[in-house]
């Protein structure tokens, strides 16, 4: 069977080898690329010059630096990222450092915090406990004050003084009666047989009606009015100390429950305060009132002034020595309280001047009380407006109705207009002015120190609310 396959398989390949020879003679086979678009050589063929490249030097450059540029740009944006990925990886470390410290370390952390919020709202509640302390020590040492300024008067003071002296002399004179009933009658002073020489004795009843033996010799009895001497003596310097204390009291502290003053440190023509009413000043009647404290008197040392171009002495209320002097319409209608003010003594003093028109009666008011009265004072006479208002000088030059001359440093007379040796010294408050004559209550409750009179003002000027400008070295105090 082997034999007769072998023959068969040989026929078939001869077969397809005849065949395969046969077909590549027939197929032509073409390896290049077919275009439609082919030029072939038969057809003529259409030649356009292509563009040289430009071989100029300057191109050349510009071409390298364009090169240059885009490589620095490259290698920036390799370097950013790489800055990035730089800054993310540490964040990413720093992240998880973090997170592993607050894991380890958050209990104590948030203990250690809390404990230091403890003590800080410890000390806060230990500060604010002290400052309210404070705070409420000041008040009732001020309160202390204000009792001893109220009820420490010096007749107060000097009623209480003469109880201790009283009270004093009466223990003394007990003593000396006792003395004398020992050196006269000594047994019966004593209650027993024969005397004693160094010694006597007396009784004195005790609790339950009994009776106590007490023996007091010359020496204890001379030592005793030593004592009650030496209280005597250190009673008196209490008072005096106490007097002077209150004297410095008065010169330091406002009266009337002001709150600010006025300070005129020296007489000079440039020291001086204007002021600027809220209304016109036409009045037919008037009340002028004022704290004053000079340091020092003159032959006249004015404190308020009103005057015009045609007057320049309207209104005047001023020192002269001792005396207090108020003027309406001119110096020779003039109203004096003579004895206001002590020689040498630097007090407050509280003045008032009172004007109506329809009678003519100007009266001064010193420390509530009025010591002068005089009728016909300008009667009939109205104060014109379109003047000017100082405190501590007089304008005897000449004066302007416009506001901007009035407060002005450069008004006409500025230098002429004051005179230094009229200038007031000292410190002034509660300067108020009244379109009407206030009546004698009125003026009396203002006149207290004690009251709180700043609080009621004018209604023409009011201290505390009118403006009034300091000239030269004059300034508000509190």
């Amino acid at each position: 069977m082997f034999q007769w396959t072998l023959p068969q398989v040989v026929c078939v390949l001869s077969v397809c080898s005849s065949l395969a020879l046969g077909y590549e003679d027939d197929i032509e086979v073409n390896y290049a690329d077919t275009y439609y678009n082919e030029i072939t050589e038969e057809e003529p063929q259409l030649t356009t010059p292509s563009p040289t490249p430009c071989r100029s030097s300057d191109l050349t450059k510009w071409d390298k630096v364009f090169s240059m540029l885009e490589n620095s740009q490259m290698r920036e944006n390799m370097l950013l990222q790489y800055a990035n990925d730089i800054i993310k990886v540490e964040m990413g470390s720093l992240r998880g450092e973090m997170l592993r410290f607050v894991a380890q370390y958050g209990g104590s952390c948030g203990s250690a915090v809390e404990t230091a919020g403890r003590r800080i709202s410890l000390q806060l509640d230990n500060r604010l406990r002290e400052t309210l302390e404070r705070f409420n020590l000041r008040e009732d040492r001020n309160a202390a004050i204000t009792t001893e300024n109220s009820a420490g008067s010096p007749n107060n003071q000097e009623a209480l003084l003469q109880q201790l002296l009283s009270a004093v002399r009466a223990q003394a004179s007990r003593v000396a009666k006792l003395e004398s009933s020992c050196f006269n009658n000594p047994r019966a002073a004593m209650g027993m047989g024969a005397p004693s020489d160094s010694k006597m004795g007396f009784q004195l009843p005790v609790n339950g009606g009994q009776q106590r033996q007490e023996v007091i010799s010359p020496d204890e009895t001379r030592a005793l009015e030593s004592i009650l001497t030496a209280t005597v003596t250190e009673l008196k310097q209490t008072r005096a100390e106490l007097e002077h204390v209150l004297r410095s009291t008065r010169q330091r502290y406002l009266p009337a429950g002001c709150e600010t003053a006025l300070l005129f440190p020296m007489r000079s023509r440039r020291i001086y305060t204007s002021v600027v009413p809220d209304v016109p000043l036409s009045l037919s009647s008037f009340t002028v009132c004022l704290w004053a404290q000079p340091a020092g008197i003159t032959n006249k040392t004015v404190l308020f002034s009103y005057g015009t171009r045609r007057n320049p002495y309207e209104i005047q209320l001023f020192f002269s020595g001792t005396s207090a002097l108020f003027t309406v319409g001119g110096e020779a209608h003039l109203v004096e309280g003579r004895g206001v003010v002590k020689a040498g003594a630097s007090e407050w003093v509280h003045l008032c001047g009172v004007w109506m028109s329809e009678q003519g009666l100007a009266s001064l008011w010193a420390n509530g009380i009025k010591v002068a009265s005089t009728p016909g004072v300008a009667e009939g006479h109205t104060i014109p407006d379109g003047g000017s208002v100082q405190l501590g000088q007089e304008r005897n030059g000449c004066c302007s109705g416009s506001p901007s001359m009035q407060v002005g440093s450069g008004m006409q007379g500025f230098e002429g207009g004051f005179d230094p040796k009229m200038a007031f010294a000292g410190k002034m408050t509660g300067v108020n002015l009244w379109d009407r004559a206030l009546t004698e209550e009125e003026i009396s409750k203002r006149a207290l120190r004690e009251s709180q009179s700043c609080d009621s003002r004018g209604n023409v000027v009011a201290w505390g609310l009118t403006e009034m400008i300091p000239h030269g070295g004059a300034q508000f105090i509190i």
